[in-house]
């Protein structure tokens, strides 16, 4: 019998003693050998050879028994999961490949490797671990073996070529941050990670950097449009200062995963916000006014101020995972009152006729450039569900 915590699948959990459920799990089909010969009739030379052959075959549990196995769900709502003898619970700081850097309880840092298990049971994750998860690890104070993983309370994710990628698990709130120059602000990608941080109840703070580089006058209706709403606007520059007491103010006593294109100085704020992180950072290519790869994986770094960032490699593209276009509107707070005044409760906001949506827009009382980010949204996911799922989107 195996212990294994995953997220809680709909159903029944526990009995009434609040014991435990037992289930069975598929692996990857490419976990064992095949069953059979493929050329067996080929290996026939002569019908003379054909009446040596056994006329009868043995059903063993070979084959597709072997790749499931009986699985022990998490534990019951308001239990905190048991660890068994010699494991010890960290949580994931960085993730490179089969290896995984865990904090331990003292604060050391041990390097450990991910159990067959883990690695090849068939989920629609493209890796079973990401920076911040909770993990049970058994081993020594320089290497360990990751053997259980806790259920994720958020996380931060996307689609990538058919599959779920977990950016960053069990975090407060994530940053994200655009700029006002050097690369240009994408108001399409603010719009996706807004959406996707609310979908997983991460209350987003949006930061707009570089505000040295232009007339920070000019940002102020962008930051309005935001600020109308409810989400905290912080415009600021790593440069000369402004607004990092604000960000300090925001980010302390949380875990923050700061996301956002590569170049907009992520690493830069972290660096701002507290200098002890000395963070390495990249200039912008003049070829192309885009930010130069630094970051390369996710990583969980402890600050001074009684909190925990999440520097994120720079993200290009961003596709919603699970989303159908119907749902898109729903996910946009401006859009979702007038959304119910529509004559059809099926409006899509963009052909049909008595739409309250469109009617809000030309009187101005919806901004024009927020309804266009829900409808290409929409039209967005739609795409990726007939090419089968995101391909395109990759982290830079």
């Amino acid at each position: 019998m195996i212990r294994f915590f995953c997220p809680r699948p709909p159903g029944r959990q526990s009995d009434q003693h609040g014991r435990r459920e037992k289930r069975r799990v598929d692996f990857r089909k490419n976990r064992s050998s095949r069953r059979r010969r493929g050329d067996v009739t080929r290996a026939v030379d002569t019908a003379a050879d054909a009446l040596d052959l056994p006329s009868s075959e043995r059903i063993s549990g070979k084959g597709d028994l072997t790749r499931r196995r009986t699985v022990i769900l998490d534990a019951p709502a308001g239990v905190a999961p048991v660890l068994a003898g010699g494991e010890w619970r960290g949580q994931v700081l960085q993730v490179h490949g089969l290896e995984s850097f865990v904090r331990r309880p003292d604060g050391s840092t041990v390097r450990c490797t991910t159990r067959r298990l883990l690695r090849t049971l068939s989920t629609d994750e493209r890796h079973p671990l990401a920076a911040g998860d909770w993990v049970h690890v058994r081993g020594s104070d320089q290497e360990g073996v990751i053997q259980a993983i806790e259920p994720r309370r958020s996380a931060v994710c996307r689609s990538s070529r058919g599959r779920r990628h977990v950016i960053v698990a069990n975090v407060d709130q994530v940053l994200i941050v655009g700029s006002a120059a050097l690369p240009t602000i994408k108001p399409a990608l603010i719009d996706r990670l807004i959406v996707a941080a609310e979908s997983s109840g991460i209350r987003p703070l949006i930061c707009i950097n570089k505000l040295d580089l232009v007339d920070p006058a000019r940002f102020v209706p962008f930051a309005g449009v935001y600020a109308r709403m409810g989400y905290a606007v912080v415009l600021c520059s790593a440069v000369t200062g402004l607004g990092i007491d604000r960000l300090r103010a925001e980010l302390g006593g949380t875990v923050t995963a700061v996301v956002g294109q590569s170049g907009v100085g992520k690493s830069s704020l972290l660096n701002a916000i507290d200098p002890t992180l000395r963070l390495a950072v990249g200039e912008v290519s003049r070829d192309n006014d885009k930010g130069r790869h630094t970051t390369t994986t996710a990583r969980l770094l402890p600050h001074a101020h009684g909190g925990m960032f999440v520097d994120t490699p720079g993200v290009r593209q961003f596709q919603l995972w699970e989303m159908v276009p119907a749902e898109v509107p729903a996910a946009f707070r401006d859009l979702r009152p007038l959304a119910n005044h529509c004559r059809f409760p099926d409006c899509s906001h963009t052909h049909e006729s008595d739409c309250a949506v469109k009617h809000a827009v030309a009187d101005g009382l919806l901004d024009t450039r927020r309804w266009e980010s829900c409808c290409h949204l929409a039209a967005g996911v739609a795409d990726a569900d007939d090419r089968g799922g995101g391909d395109e989107d990759e982290l830079e």
